[in-house]
């Protein structure tokens, strides 16, 4: 318990100061936006860039491991999908931000940290290689997703233009593919461009949460409960219960690997989820509302599923 304590209640204080500060009239909706601005836009490519150029693909490639993961990421994916067709009635665009925060750990401001108490240093390489398959594939596959869905031409090799530009202009994806380049060419990273991708990715977090805080204000009331319901049960209790049946079961993973693999896929929806939402101005009100849900819940779904693989 105190170990997951340790990381959620700071996000809490968090998204809490970003609620205060708008409740107050401190800082307006025009704040929310220029905050994601700058997480999308600053914060968040120098950290994609340096987590796959720094790390050996190599050591990222961990194929079964990924496998158990992205199985019960795919598996709840797709409960997700029907259900947002049939019993929500999302359109496509806003279908791929539902995937998003159905299935989207905070494998790094929550998971990195949880492991390296749990497990120490040497124990966070499976919190490291998740938060860069989140950042690089999943929310490069929904960006994708939501460029096709927002393309507005009728012609199939105009749809692949217009979206191959899109793709070209995206901070995140860009940042992803030139760091896997940078590290599949084994070129070294200077001290400067180093310091400075730590320092501006390391405020990426703290700013997208203190967002979500703001957005909490100006979307009060908006999300819909029985669809936040349904996300927080396919992120907390769905996919990692998909998860522990692959890695266990199916893959046959040594007993840490598949620990991690559930433990990660058990935490709560990501504050990334957030600011594309808000970037596309597609899905805020309900990735805001899941996302500060499933944390909170996470607290007694999470620190059960580590006294039950006796970890705490």
């Amino acid at each position: 318990m105190d170990a997951i304590l340790n990381v959620s209640i700071p996000v809490f204080a968090i998204i809490l100061g970003g609620y205060l500060a708008a409740r107050s009239g401190l800082l307006g909706q025009g704040s929310t936006v220029a905050l994601n601005a700058f997480v999308y836009y600053f914060a968040l490519p120098p950290l994609l860039f340096l987590s796959m150029a720094r790390v050996p693909l190599a050591e990222i490639f961990h194929w079964n491991y990924l496998g158990a993961y992205v199985g019960g990421l795919i598996g709840t994916a797709t409960l997700s999908l029907v259900a947002g067709l049939v019993f929500f009635r999302r359109h496509a665009a806003e279908l791929s931000l539902q995937g998003m925060t159905a299935v989207f750990s905070n494998t790094g401001y929550m998971g990195v940290p949880l492991f390296l108490t749990a497990f120490g240093e040497k124990g966070v390489l499976p919190a490291l290689i998740l938060t860069v398959f989140n950042g690089a594939v999943v929310v490069g596959s929904v960006v994708i997703l939501i460029e096709f869905a927002s393309s507005k031409s009728g012609n199939p090799l105009r749809i692949f233009r217009d979206v191959g530009v899109a793709l070209l202009k995206n901070p995140l994806v860009m940042s992803a593919v030139v760091g896997v380049v940078w590290s599949a060419l084994r070129l070294p990273l200077p001290k400067p461009l180093t310091s400075l991708c730590e320092i501006l990715g390391a405020s990426s977090s703290p700013c997208a949460l203190f967002a979500m805080g703001l957005s909490l204000v100006v979307h009060k009331g908006g999300g819909n409960a029985s669809e936040t319901g349904w996300l927080v049960f396919l992120k907390l209790i769905a996919q990692p219960a998909l998860t522990l049946w692959l890695a266990f079961g199916v893959f046959s993973l040594e007993p840490f690997w598949a620990i991690s693999a559930v433990i990660l896929a058990a935490l709560p929806t990501g504050a990334l989820t957030f600011v594309v939402a808000q970037r596309y101005g597609i899905y805020v009100p309900q990735a805001t509302q899941a996302t500060l849900v499933s944390t909170v819940l996470s607290v007694v779904t999470v620190s059960a599923l580590l006294a039950w693989f006796g970890i705490g």
